[in-house]
C-alpha cells in the first residue's frame, strides 16, 4: 500500500513537471466567392468542393487553436467537419448580394461588414473573444486588392490552456498588394495602409500587455524586405522593455535572421502569413519548439487547396505563473469588486494580494 501511494505521488509529480504543450495554426482559406452575380471575384478559388477538403484537412491536423482568414462564403462547408471537436467564433458573414440592399449606382460607398476572421479551439480549452476591431486605415476599392470592400481588422482572444496557463492570441488580416502594383512600384499607398495597421495593432497589444504571453497570427501580407514590420512592430516592442517578441519562422527556421531583401526572404521560405509571440517581462513564458509550413500536405490533385499554405507551431510553457497579475498603481473601477484573501470586501486596496471580480470573472492581483 505504501509503495503504491509513493508511486502514485511520483507519477503525479512527474505529470506536474511535464511542460504544457499546445499547437496553433494560421490559414487563409481563400473563401471569397468565385463570382458575385456575373462579376468574377475569385474564379480560381476552392469553391464548395475545395473548401470541404480544407475542412477535412484541418480536422485531420488536430490543432489546438486554429486562426482562419477569408472565411467568407464557404464557412458552413468547412465548419461542418470541425463542429464536434471544436468550439468556434461567431461567423461574421459572407460576401454577396443575397439578403442585402445594395446601391449599385454608388458601389464606391459599399463595404461588406464581414472581416473573414474565424477562430476554432479544442473543446477542452477556455477561450473568451474580445470585440472585433476594424482597421482605421485601408486602401483599394476596385483596385489594389480591393481591401476596402470588406471590413478587415483583428480580434483578440483570452485563452486558458489545459494546465491553467493563460495566454492571449490575436487573429488578423492586413491589407494586400497586387503583384502588378508591386512590380510597377505603384504600391506606396498599400504599404502606408499596412504601416498604419501595424501601428494600430502595436498600440492595442501594448495597451493590454500584462503577465500573459501573446501569440499573433494571421495573413499579415508583409515581407520583412518590403514592409516595416521589423522596425515598426518587432523592434518597437522589444525596445519597450515590457516584453520580447519573435517570429517563430525566423527563430526556428531562419537562424534568427530577419530578411532584409524580399527575394531573399521568399527564397528562405518566408510567407505573407506570420506567427509571432511575445513573452512579457514579468509573468508566464512560452517557447516555440516546432514550426511547419505545409506545402506538401495541403494538396489535392497536385494543386494547393487554396492560395495560402498553412503555418503551424508547437509551443511549450516554460515558466508558468499561477494567474497572479502584477499591477502598478491599480485602482478599483466602477464594475470591479475587491476582496482580501479572507473573503472580506475591500473598497480601496492599498497594497498586497487581492481578488478582483468583474461579473463572473475572478483574478488575483498584486496591488503595489
Amino acid at each position: 500500500m505504501i509503495a503504491a501511494i509513493l508511486l502514485c505521488g511520483m507519477m503525479t509529480a512527474m505529470a506536474q513537471d511535464t511542460p504544457e504543450e499546445f499547437t496553433v495554426a494560421t490559414l487563409n482559406v481563400d473563401g471569397l466567392p468565385q463570382k458575385v452575380l456575373v462579376v468574377k471575384v475569385n474564379p480560381d478559388g476552392p469553391g464548395d468542393g475545395g473548401s470541404a477538403r480544407i475542412g477535412k484537412y484541418l480536422l485531420q491536423k488536430n490543432y489546438d487553436l486554429m486562426f482562419l482568414q477569408e472565411d467568407f462564403n464557404f464557412h458552413g462547408v468547412i465548419s461542418v467537419f470541425l463542429e464536434d471537436d471544436y468550439k468556434m467564433d461567431v461567423w461574421s458573414g459572407d460576401v454577396g448580394v443575397e439578403g442585402r440592399t445594395i446601391d449599385f449606382l454608388h458601389l464606391q460607398n459599399h463595404r461588406f461588414g464581414c472581416d473573414g476572421l474565424m477562430t476554432c479551439w479544442k473543446n477542452d480549452l477556455t477561450v473568451t473573444p474580445a470585440p472585433r476591431v476594424p482597421w482605421q486605415q485601408n486602401f483599394g476599392k476596385f483596385s489594389h486588392a480591393n481591401d476596402e470592400m470588406v471590413t478587415k481588422g483583428f480580434r483578440r482572444y483570452e485563452v486558458t490552456l489545459r494546465d491553467g496557463t493563460r495566454i492571449v492570441c490575436y487573429n488578423l488580416h492586413m491589407d494586400a498588394s497586387d503583384d502588378w502594383d508591386e512590380e510597377h512600384q505603384n504600391d506606396a499607398k498599400d504599404k502606408a495602409a499596412r504601416m498604419a495597421q501595424l501601428v494600430q495593432l502595436k498600440d492595442d497589444v501594448m495597451s493590454q500587455l500584462d503577465t500573459r504571453p501573446i501569440i499573433i497570427l494571421g495573413d499579415m501580407n508583409c515581407f520583412y524586405g518590403r514592409d516595416a514590420l521589423k522596425a515598426e512592430f518587432i523592434d518597437a516592442i522589444n525596445n519597450s522593455g515590457l516584453g520580447t517578441i519573435s517570429d517563430v519562422w525566423v527563430e526556428l527556421q531562419n537562424n534568427g535572421s530577419y530578411p532584409t531583401d524580399q527575394a531573399q526572404g521568399r527564397g528562405a521560405g518566408e510567407t505573407l502569413d506570420k506567427i509571432l509571440y511575445i513573452n512579457p517581462a514579468t509573468g508566464s513564458k512560452i517557447q516555440p519548439i516546432a514550426f511547419t509550413l505545409d506545402e506538401t500536405g495541403y494538396m489535392y490533385d497536385e494543386k494547393p487547396l487554396g492560395d495560402h499554405y498553412p503555418l503551424s507551431a508547437t509551443f511549450q510553457v516554460v515558466d508558468r505563473k499561477t494567474g497572479i497579475d502584477a499591477v502598478v498603481n491599480e485602482h478599483p473601477t466602477a464594475d470591479s469588486e475587491y476582496y482580501n484573501l479572507k473573503g472580506q470586501r475591500i473598497t480601496k486596496p492599498q497594497g498586497g494580494i487581492y481578488i478582483e471580480r468583474q461579473g463572473e470573472e475572478a483574478n488575483k492581483r498584486i496591488i503595489k
